[in-house]
C-alpha cells in the first residue's frame, strides 16, 4: 500500500476522532445545563425536596403540572441521614444549577432547605409545604415540643442499623398499619398501603439535629398549612409562617401529604413564589 495513502487515512481517522470528541463535549455540556437553570429573564428552576418516609416520586403530580406550565423541575434525593449531611449535599447540588431557583421543601425537607439555601443568592424564594422550619440553633424536637404531640409519634417504629465502617444508628419507620391514619388519611387505603411498603426511613438523629443557619430569615417565604395534618401540628405550621413573615400562607383541608392529595394547590403556591421572584 502507498505510504501517502496510509498517512492520509491516518489523518482522516484523527480528524474523525476529534470531531466525535467535540460532539461528545457539547452533548455533555447541554446535558448538564438541562438539569436545571433557565437563561436570565426566563422561569426559575424549581427544586423539590421530599421529606421523611418518602422519595422524589412523592412530587410526581406537582412535577407534571409545573412542567406543563413550562418550568424546569428537579427533585433530587434527600438521603434522610440528618441535617448536617442532607443540607450539605443539597447545598452542593444547588450550586450546579445555573440561574434563579425556587426551592421547595416538604415536611423534614423544610429543615434541609432552610440550612442548604443559606448564603446562596441564586435561591430567590423558599416554599414550605406541611414543613418543619426551625430557626438557627433549634431542632425539630425542641420546636415541636411547644405544641401538642402529633398523632404520628405513636406510629413510629425504631430499627437499628450498622454502617460499613462499623458505626451504628437507629432508623425511624412508620408502622404500616398506622401510616394511613397518621400520615395520609385523605388518600385511598390502597395508595397508603403502597406508601407504607415503599417508605424510606429517616435517621433518628435528624429529630434532634440543630440548624446552623436559617435561610428563611432573609429570603421570601411561602407556606402551605394542612389543617388536618397529623404528622406536624397545624398550629406549629401557622406559627412558623407567622415567625418567618411569610409573603403568602395558604391553608387547605389536607393531611400531611398535600403534595399527593392536593397537588394543584401546592403547584399554585410554587408558581406564585416563582412569579413574585421575577419568573414569568
Amino acid at each position: 500500500m502507498n505510504a501517502s495513502r496510509i498517512s492520509k487515512s491516518g489523518e482522516g481517522r484523527l480528524a474523525l476522532a476529534v470531531a466525535v470528541l467535540s460532539a461528545l463535549t457539547v452533548a455533555s455540556t447541554h446535558s448538564a445545563d438541562s438539569l436545571g437553570g433557565a437563561p436570565q429573564g426566563q422561569k426559575p428552576t424549581v427544586v423539590l425536596v421530599h421529606g421523611a418516609f418518602a422519595d422524589g416520586s412523592s412530587w410526581n403530580e406537582v412535577v407534571q403540572r409545573l412542567q406543563q406550565d413550562g418550568y424546569q423541575v428537579v427533585a433530587p434525593p434527600n438521603t434522610l441521614r440528618g441535617i448536617p449531611k442532607d443540607s450539605t449535599y443539597l447545598n452542593s447540588f444547588l450550586k450546579t444549577i445555573k440561574g434563579p431557583i425556587v426551592l421547595v421543601g416538604h415536611s423534614y425537607g423544610g429543615e434541609v432547605i432552610s440550612q442548604a439555601a443559606a448564603g446562596l443568592d441564586t435561591v430567590k424564594a423558599l416554599v414550605y409545604v406541611n414543613a418543619i422550619m426551625p430557626d438557627k440553633g433549634e431542632s425539630f424536637a425542641g420546636l415541636s415540643g411547644r405544641f401538642p404531640a402529633a398523632p404520628i409519634t405513636k406510629a413510629f417504629k425504631q430499627v437499628p442499623f450498622r454502617n460499613g465502617d462499623g458505626t451504628t444508628g437507629t432508623d425511624v419507620y412508620l408502622q404500616a398499619a398506622k401510616l394511613h391514619a397518621t400520615f395520609a388519611q385523605d388518600l385511598p387505603q390502597q395508595q397508603a398501603s403502597i406508601m407504607a411498603a415503599t417508605q424510606r426511613p429517616i435517621a433518628q438523629s435528624a429529630f434532634t439535629d440543630k440548624l446552623t443557619a436559617a435561610a428563611w430569615r432573609d429570603k421570601p417565604v411561602y407556606v402551605l398549612v394542612g389543617s388536618q395534618d397529623r404528622a406536624i401540628d397545624p398550629g406549629l405550621e401557622r406559627y412558623e409562617a407567622k415567625r418567618a413573615h411569610a409573603r403568602r400562607t395558604v391553608e387547605i383541608n389536607s393531611s400531611h401529604v398535600s403534595l399527593v392529595s392536593h397537588p394543584q394547590a401546592v403547584t399554585d403556591l410554587i408558581v406564585s413564589a416563582a412569579r413574585d421572584s421575577g419568573g414569568s
